[in-house]
């Protein structure tokens, strides 16, 4: 029946759920709309993390570091109880309960895998402090609320918002003839543009290299973003809204891929948006794309029949998003017998506490009494627990987020650490009654699985054998 079309696109079948009679139906229907987040408490806005953030940078570089300049031991103690008054001890873990919460109680658990891949194709990289405060919001707010509109609408909030634009620098970029790079250069100071934001864009998000841009396009595209920035106070620091300074861009027309963008009526700010516009509808753009989804969730090399129905639904639609995540079910619904694919750890555990009804993560209450009434609690917390299984949902090292290759995934480091992981789970309590059940729901295969736990009492030691196997590591 293609039982493993359950793990490759979702979660598995957990207890109590039954194994769908139509399976594309089953996957198709979940992502025509946009699944409410499973959390038993406040869920932070951006805004709000946002002035978090703005304290906590304010108040460590205006007040402690002058007030302990001469004296390191002191100020890293009054830095760590500034951490737990704002919650930079908090917040991340917060964040990848209520991701990891919401993808194991969903009722949507396809378009919770689509989320999580969105989110790592716009990655934001571990920089300063935002994992701690802006990476979450910005998963939430301006990934998952735009993955039902188009492509194109998706690109440009992921592009303007505060978190990329702070992650790729651009705030930094000043044209070197507008009314500030003239300014800078009269009192001998630099003024050019930051390439880090309009060479991800090219490169990452949109048409790949295989477009064959130049570095002059780098370069123009650059021009034409420079001016989108937030703005700099002395009380915030950088945590304020995004804006286009006109004074900091770069006048006149500008050249990207062959195309000219010219500056329409009194504003240039519209350069930006016109290239975004022909990026989301490039050929290359979905191609690329559409090679990176079936890259994640079939194979690590993707065919050109493979492609095909994922890049014409995208023509056809205008990328539109759930007709392109549709034809992507069907398509690895069609080669869910021909390829399996070696799962990431988060996809991996996810899958594992799923299908056992694990009790994870650490719920609202358990939150705030482990990090607010017990801030010293070294309690295994969620995000060291996810250190150390190899994925750190909020700190991807790269731009280019984490890897969808195998082999990056499969060393002998990271298996033990997976050989770890069950029996964690288990002790955590889990509602599994019947392995056997769970076993025929999942695995086609299921007489060769039970075959392996068939002498075995302890549900922990069922767990190890099964869940870090090849049979399930590689779905």
């Amino acid at each position: 029946m293609k039982k493993n079309f359950f793990r490759k696109v979702g979660f598995g079948i957990g207890p109590g759920e039954l194994v769908p009679d139509n399976p594309i139906s089953w996957a198709q229907d979940q992502v025509n709309k946009v699944p409410p987040l499973i959390w038993d408490d406040q869920i932070r806005s951006g805004e709000e993390m946002l002035n978090h953030y703005a304290e906590w940078v304010y108040t460590d570089r205006e007040i402690l570091r002058k007030k302990y300049k001469e004296n390191r031991h002191a100020y890293r103690e009054a830095k760590n109880k500034l951490r737990y008054k704002v919650g930079e001890k908090y917040f991340e873990n917060l964040e990848i309960c209520i991701r990891q919460n919401t993808a194991l109680k969903s009722k949507s658990p396809v378009f919770e895998r689509l989320w999580l891949f969105w989110c790592n194709h716009f990655a934001i990289i571990d920089k300063d402090a935002m994992p701690q405060f802006t990476t979450g919001p910005y998963h939430r707010e301006t990934i998952r609320k735009n993955m039902c509109g188009s492509f194109e609408t998706l690109l440009k909030e992921a592009t303007l918002g505060w978190s990329m634009i702070h992650n790729l620098d651009n705030s930094e970029s000043i044209g070197p003839q507008s009314e500030w790079g003239k300014n800078r250069r009269k009192r001998g100071k630099l003024a050019t543009v930051n390439e880090n934001h309009a060479r991800e864009l090219l490169e990452l998000h949109t048409v790949s290299p295989s477009a064959k841009y130049t570095q002059q396009d780098v370069v123009q595209l650059s021009y034409i973003m420079a001016g989108w920035e937030h703005k700099h106070t002395k009380k915030r620091k950088e945590c304020n809204p995004v804006r286009f300074n006109y004074k900091k861009h770069e006048p006149g027309n500008h050249k990207v891929l062959g195309k000219t963008y010219k500056q329409r009526g009194l504003s240039p700010k519209n350069k930006l948006l016109d290239v975004l516009k022909d990026l989301a509808v490039h050929p290359e753009t979905r191609r690329f794309i559409s090679f990176k989804l079936c890259r994640h969730f079939l194979t690590d090399n993707p065919t050109e029949d493979m492609i095909a129905p994922i890049v014409s639904a995208w023509e056809q639609s205008d990328g539109n998003l759930p007709t392109i995540h549709k034809a992507l079910l069907k398509v690895v619904y069609d080669y869910a017998n021909r390829e399996a694919k070696f799962q990431n750890p988060e996809i991996w555990m996810l899958q594992m506490v799923h299908m056992v009804g694990g009790n994870w993560p650490l719920q609202a209450d358990e939150m705030k009494y482990n990090f607010k009434i017990k801030p010293n609690n070294h309690q295994r917390k969620p995000r060291f627990f996810m250190k150390e299984i190899g994925y750190e949902p909020y700190r991807p090292i790269q731009p280019n987020g984490y890897s969808d290759i195998e082999s990056d995934w499969i060393s002998p480091e990271l298996l033990i650490r997976r050989m770890s992981a069950p029996k964690e789970i288990a002790q955590r309590r889990i509602a599994l009654k019947n392995f056997g059940l769970m076993i025929d729901k999942n695995f086609d295969n299921a007489e060769e699985i039970k075959y392996l736990i068939k002498d075995v009492k302890s549900p922990s030691t069922k767990m190890e054998l099964i869940f870090p196997s090849y049979r399930m590591l590689k779905t």
